[in-house]
């Protein structure tokens, strides 16, 4: 039972501002190999799948999916790696190559500002930031509990002659600063050969299908309020009929599904509720989250929970278009139900 009554207090705990992020800069095992040093890590909603015990996060209620970021300089590499869930980029800013493969080698595609881009498990992908200047993107994982990174064998290599060990329950020592393996730690044996054949390969042509541009969301928008002032896109999820809302490109399950939102200046949504989790990732503009006892303003790289069952509106800024992508719980997605204030 959501509560009726949320203080300002209360609801400002679930807004995480771009400004507030604390990032982790050695988050994972390659933090210390030159190319990738200088990457940085946001744990928003969950634990994420760092290999830092002192990783900050943000806000620590399940939500069935992980909220996460990365921003990397240009020309910082994210070194190849697997997932043991969904893993769904929404590119910020900057401009990303994603590689593919044990070595990069297999294929790459690039992405830029509004962009998604969703990897299949078990398949290695690392990117790079294209970019002149620093670049963010907003991650999703799937389940509360994402899971371990498996890294490609090379990354092993590379992080012990710079004086990294990653463990078996997922910790990392840093040599380089006198730590050594703990009595209750076991070191991680480096992936093998073996290890590398069971994971699936994917090609270039492949990934395609695995990205949506910002350019097409259009075609696969819904006024799932009736009215021309908010246009939901469909990206990650099943077709919901009663929103009149054709499935994603990536509709296979991923345990959440995604959509855009565009919204006209000054546009205000009808009162509503939703029986889902509901997180906003805010890519341009300003918008107001209002409920019964207050509002609160979310600006470009803001992140913020909506609470289960709780009326709630959203009204864009007067002076321009606000563009945010909102992911919800669960495959099936519902429609929302009618409140008043």
């Amino acid at each position: 039972m959501v509560a009726t009554k949320w203080t300002q207090e209360e609801v400002a705990s679930r807004l995480v501002r771009y400004a507030d992020l604390r990032p982790c800069t050695t988050a994972f095992i390659d933090t210390h190999t030159p190319g990738s040093e200088q990457k940085e890590n946001f744990t928003i909603i969950g634990p994420g799948v760092s290999e830092n015990p002192d990783q900050h996060v943000h806000i620590n209620i399940p939500h069935g999916f992980n909220i996460g970021a990365a921003r990397q300089p240009a020309g910082c590499i994210n070194s190849q790696h697997s997932h043991e869930t969904a893993e769904v980029f929404v590119v910020h800013t900057g401009r990303w190559k994603f590689s593919l493969g044990e070595t990069a080698t297999d294929g790459d595609i690039e992405v830029g500002p509004g962009d998604t881009i969703s990897i299949p498990i078990h398949v290695f992908r690392g990117f790079t930031n294209l970019g002149d200047g620093p670049g963010f993107l907003f991650a999703v994982l799937g389940e509360d509990d994402p899971g371990q990174v498996t890294w490609a064998p090379y990354v092993f290599e590379e992080a012990k002659e710079y004086g990294l060990m990653l463990l078996k329950d997922g910790r990392l020592v840093d040599t380089t600063k006198g730590e050594a393996v703990p009595p209750d730690g076991t070191p991680m044996p480096a992936t093998t050969a073996e290890d590398v054949k069971q994971l699936r390969r994917m090609t270039a042509d492949e990934i395609k299908e695995c990205v949506v541009r910002e350019v097409d969301l259009d075609e696969t928008s819904a006024k799932v309020f009736g009215d021309d002032g908010l246009s939901e896109s469909a990206i990650v999820g099943a077709e919901n009929a009663d929103e009149d809302m054709p499935a994603g490109k990536m509709s296979w399950p991923h345990g959440f599904h995604l959509r855009r939102w565009k919204f006209n200046p000054g546009y205000s949504t009808p009162w509503h509720r939703r029986d889902e989790a509901e997180v906003i990732m805010m890519h341009q503009g300003r918008l107001k989250y209002r409920w019964e006892d207050g509002e609160l303003e979310m600006q470009a790289g803001d992140v913020l929970t909506a609470p289960i069952g709780l009326a709630r509106q959203y009204v864009s800024g007067e002076d321009e278009a606000a563009i945010a992508y909102v992911v919800r719980g669960g495959d099936a997605p519902s429609q929302f139900t009618q409140a008043a204030k």
